[in-house]
This record gives C-alpha cells, sequence and structure tokens, in this order.
C-alpha cells in the first residue's frame, strides 16, 4: 500500500498525527524530523489530501528511538536506515552500559568529589588544543555553560588568545555546525556554543591601540547571519595593533559603506560563511566597492568566501584563508603608508612594491589572471608553520 492509499485508508486517518503532536510526543522539533525525513529518510510518512504529514504510532516509536539513539552519541547518518528492531536493541544496550557506567560514577563520587576540589584550588592544568576541543564539545552537549566558559578562558591563559581562536574555537564550532547538520546536536547546542564563544571574543579586544592606528571595519554582508568568523577577525586584527569598529552581522551594504566613511577606515572585513550561493550577495559587494575610495581595502573571509571569487576578483578585494594568513596581511598594510586619498588604487595597488615582495616572502604568491579567463581574488595562503607550531597542533 503506498502513501497516497495509506491516507485514504480510515483506520490509518485514526491513527494519523500531525507533526506538531509528533514534535511533542518525541521531544524533537519539527525541523529536525523534517530533514531526518528528506535527507535520511528515516521515516516516510503518508499525506493527506491537503498534503500534511501524518504519522503512525509505529513511526513515532521509531523517531523516539532515533532522538534516544543520537543522543547516546550515534550518527544519524549511520542509524537511520536501520531496521526499528534493531534501533530498540541498540537503545537498549545504550541503557544498558549507561546504567553500569552511572553506577561506577556513583561508588567513585566521593574519590572524584575530592579530586575535582583539589583541581578548582590549584591552578588549571594545561592541555593541547585538541584536548581542549574534546572538553569544550563534551560542555556544549551537556549545555554546561558554566565548564564551557572556564574551559575557553584556561584556553586562552595556556595557549593565548589567538592561538585559542584559531586552534580551539574554530575547530569545535565547525565540529559543532557537523553534529547539528547530522541530527547529532540540536540547534539548541550550536546556539548556547555560539553564544558563550560570542561573549568570550569580546572580551578579548579592547584597549586603545592609539590615535595612529589604522582603522579596521569588520562586519558580515546582509544574508550572512554567522558572526563569529567576524568577531575572531575583529579580535585578531586588535592584537595586531588595529583600532577596531566592529558592526554585527547581517549589515546592509549602505550601512557599511557609511560607516567606513565616518570612521575613515583602511580596510573593510568581511566575514562570509553560508550561504555559498547568495546571488544578491553578488551585488552586495559591487555596490560596495562603488560606495567606498578605491585605496579603502575590502578584505575577505570565511568558509564560504571562496565561493565568491569572481566578484571578489572583480572589485579587487583580497581573499584570506585563515588567520594565520589575516594576521600576516594586516601586520603588512599596518607598516605601510596609506595610499593617497586621490588615487584609483585597488587593493592590489596599496602595497609599495617593496611590501609587496616582503609579503611574498612570507605567503603564496598572487598572480594576476591571465587573458581569457575568469578573474580570481588576491588569495593570500598561510606562511609555512615552524615545525614546533606543526606539532603543537
Amino acid at each position: 500500500m503506498d502513501n497516497t492509499q495509506k491516507a485514504s485508508d480510515p483506520e490509518y486517518k485514526h491513527h494519523g498525527y500531525n507533526i506538531k503532536v509528533v514534535a511533542r510526543r518525541t521531544g524533537l522539533s519539527p525541523h529536525v524530523i523534517r530533514v531526518w525525513e528528506r535527507r535520511y529518510r528515516a521515516v516516510e510518512p503518508a499525506r493527506s489530501a491537503t498534503a500534511r504529514r501524518l504519522y503512525t504510532d509505529a513511526e513515532i516509536e521509531r523517531l523516539l528511538l532515533l532522538r534516544q539513539a543520537t543522543q547516546a552519541g550515534h550518527s544519524i547518518g549511520q542509524i537511520a536506515n536501520l531496521p526499528t528492531p534493531q534501533l530498540a536493541e541498540l537503545v537498549a544496550d545504550d541503557k544498558a552500559a549507561g546504567a553500569l557506567l552511572e553506577s561506577q560514577k556513583q561508588a567513585d563520587w566521593p574519590r572524584v568529589s575530592a579530586e575535582l576540589a583539589a583541581s578548582d584550588r590549584a591552578a588549571p592544568v594545561s592541555c593541547t588544543a585538541a584536548e581542549y576541543i574534546e572538553k569544550c564539545a563534551e560542555a556544549v552537549e551537556k549545555l554546561d555553560t558554566g565548564t564551557l566558559e572556564s574551559l575557553l578562558a584556561h584556553a586562552s591563559v595556556t595557549l593565548g588568545s589567538v592561538a585559542m581562536m584559531e586552534q580551539v574555537a574554530v575547530p569545535l564550532l565547525k565540529r559543532i555546525g557537523d553534529c547539528w547538520r547530522q541530527g547529532v546536536l540540536r540547534i539548541s547546542h550550536e546556539h548556547l556554543a555560539t553564544a558563550i564563544i560570542r561573549t568570550f571574543l569580546g572580551t578579548l579586544h579592547g584597549g586603545d591601540p592609539g590615535a595612529a592606528a589604522p582603522v579596521l571595519l569588520v562586519t558580515t554582508p546582509a544574508g550572512q547571519l554567522h558572526e563569529i568568523g567576524a568577531l575572531m577577525a575583529a579580535t585578531t586584527a586588535a592584537a595586531e595593533g588595529w583600532k577596531v569598529t566592529y558592526l554585527g552581522p547581517n549589515l546592509p551594504v549602505e550601512e557599511i559603506a557609511a560607516a567606513t566613511l565616518h570612521t575613515g577606515a583602511r580596510a573593510v572585513a568581511l566575514s562570509i560563511v553560508y550561504p555559498s550561493d547568495d546571488i544578491r550577495l553578488h551585488d552586495e559587494l559591487k555596490k560596495l566597492r562603488a560606495y567606498v575610495p578605491n585605496e579603502v581595502l575590502i578584505l575577505a573571509g570565511g568558509r564560504a568566501a571562496e565561493a565568491y571569487d569572481q566578484v571578489l576578483a572583480a572589485i579587487g578585494a583580497v581573499r584570506l584563508d585563515d588567520m594565520l594568513s589575516f594576521r600576516s596581511f594586516l601586520e603588512t598594510v599596518r607598516k605601510s603608508p596609506p595610499a593617497p586619498s586621490s588615487s584609483n588604487a585597488s587593493a592590489t595597488d596599496v602595497l609599495t612594491s617593496t611590501e609587496a615582495a616582503s609579503l611574498t616572502q612570507t605567503q603564496t604568491s598572487c598572480k594576476s589572471p591571465k587573458a581569457k579567463k575568469s578573474p580570481t581574488p588576491i588569495k593570500v595562503a598561510a606562511p609555512q608553520k615552524s615545525k614546533a607550531q606543526s606539532q603543537s597542533n
């Protein structure tokens, strides 16, 4: 019997539940239910005459089992198509293992409690970046804001604020985002991590770099809602001696241009993370180049920046692949004199020949696009890491 026949069957209609009821009974959001259905075919609900989803009791039970399994650490992509009896077995095994672990914890609690108390009185134990990521991920899974805040603070002290951002915060957010997309974590987990890291980064950059410091405007263009990359750029630039004006995410190009003119910014840094196929962003970037003086550098970075290579090249923007490249570029630009305001120089022309040569020694050279081929933006790759840096990663 196909889905249409099932939906028109009287008995099935009696046992058909809409998605709101299913969400309430399973603890899953309607969005997650739809994603699991569409992306993984975890369930295949029938449709009513008005195309509304109708779920059976068996499908509700299956979704509940999937939720319990993912909460136990299984990837939805690996278990979505398991037969329901096998899912039930998996969940039962997880519960048995969890009960055993809990009993062991209870037995060890007096000792563990004493160790925790001692560790709280002692200085933070130094961890590697990978260990911090694991501990932070565990805190996010438990929605434990206090532990996450403490771990980030410890990482900033032991690794340094810049290394903490590059080696802990960035990989952690990518991991959480991947887990959310796989259905392992809920959107609340991603929101919690983003909020805590956003607040923490906001405490890192500050102070007065001096009246002579160049101004960097940092934001995300309209439609780009993820701001962590922009916050990291702002914090990094402040550490490099720039006077940073942070405008937050999702800003129309007219507002970016107005702020650039008002602050006399030498450069505008744009974080482009998601989506990677926003047609409107092409026009926004072109308008930004037209609205701000030619001597103002336009910098772009983020996971989706590469998808806009063609338009970034057309406006003479500089695409930076990571924070290491960003720091190196900012240092070189800060030490160079600003281009005359009457010039028509683009981002490719601001550096003098001497400075460009210096930049080339530490970064991948930026070649001009060949004729009859789509232009590519200036792409600055990360300098070669030392052996010690490589080992620390």
